[in-house]
């Protein structure tokens, strides 16, 4: 596992609570779900971890970008609205979709990691029904996708994801390596943000 030099954490700063009304849901238990949105903020802010890029988690983005060959990586953390709290994708000369640090917490392929609390290797989105089409794999054009949970030992909800995603399938071959590189991150991002994750 590679090592990334610590910035001094942030202060905490309260949470306010957000205007549920205003919330897209991704679950069938709307009520449950917020109430356990509303728990991650709490726990948000007595970590210290606040819901903005992060030079250093900005790093290991880049560095599981290279490891892996996928051109768009994030730290995703599951609040009010999805933030990315680390991200890496191609410069804008590239030609490919600029992605912004936030999105609706329902789009994506993370709102299913944050339900089933494991990982979920897609390495073509397009063999499984299920998955094939999806808002932001429609926009971008997404084909592979590879997520892995970052679980607080304390609450037991996950607090953030990590994902790699690419607009070129990948083979069931080379699946677990993918996923390897994911949970490395994720594992890396909780160490880094002072997450203590539950033992095997």
């Amino acid at each position: 596992m590679m090592t990334y030099p610590s910035r001094h954490p942030t202060p905490p700063v309260p949470t306010p609570a957000p205007r549920t009304a205003q919330i897209e849901t991704f679950t069938d238990d709307p009520a449950t779900e917020l109430a356990e949105m509303q728990q991650r903020l709490n726990r948000f802010s007595e970590l210290g971890i606040r819901l903005e890029g992060h030079e250093v988690l900005d790093d290991i983005a880049a560095d599981m970008a290279q490891r892996s060959g996928f051109i768009y990586t994030m730290a995703n953390a599951f609040g009010a609205e999805q933030t990315f709290l680390g991200l890496h994708q191609p410069p804008p000369e590239a030609g490919y979709p600029v992605v912004g640090r936030t999105m609706s917490r329902g789009h994506g392929y993370c709102p299913e990691v944050v339900q089933r609390k494991r990982g979920l290797p897609l390495p073509d989105v397009a063999a499984s029904p299920r998955f094939q089409s999806n808002h932001v794999a429609d926009a971008i054009g997404i084909q592979s996708y590879f997520g892995s949970p970052v679980i607080d030992a304390a609450t037991g909800l996950v607090l953030l994801t990590f994902c790699i995603i690419d607009p070129e399938p990948r083979t069931l071959n080379d699946a677990n390596r993918l996923q390897a590189i994911v949970k490395d991150a994720a594992q890396t991002t909780a160490d880094e943000l002072k997450i203590k994750t539950p033992g095997p």
